[in-house]
């Protein structure tokens, strides 16, 4: 079974998309609402793959996997931005970060499970 972290300040965010990847794809979801909790949660799960906003306040996405990428037991942890920003420059500056995708708000819940899997190489 799969288990991923899901890293987000916004509860609904939260739920939806925890919801959605353990009905749809079966997986152990854990969840945390800042990036220093997800990085006290990652660190003690180990997960697969990490599932995270990038606008958060105190520490945004991208600080946060900067931050993970410092310690050795996450650096080889997946890491897929999820992000209402569309605009080219945005999506060139979180590529430029080394993570594994980026994926837009809103999500299908349908599909996220999918398209997660697709990103992570996940058949």
């Amino acid at each position: 079974m799969r288990r991923i972290l899901i890293i987000d300040d916004e509860d609904d965010i939260r739920e939806v998309a925890a919801l959605s990847l353990e009905s749809v794809a079966g997986w152990q979801v854990y969840t945390a609402s800042s990036g220093a909790e997800g990085m006290r949660v990652a660190a003690t799960e180990l997960p697969d793959a990490i599932l995270m906003d990038v606008m958060m306040p105190a520490m945004d996405g991208p600080t946060t996997f900067r931050e993970m990428q410092k310690m050795p037991n996450l650096t080889g942890i997946p890491v897929i931005l999820l992000t209402a920003k569309v605009q080219g420059v945005d999506q060139r500056r979180f590529a430029g970060l080394g993570v594994t995708a980026v994926l837009f708000k809103p999500f299908d819940p349908l599909t996220l499970a999918e398209q997660m899997s697709a990103a992570l190489g996940w058949s």
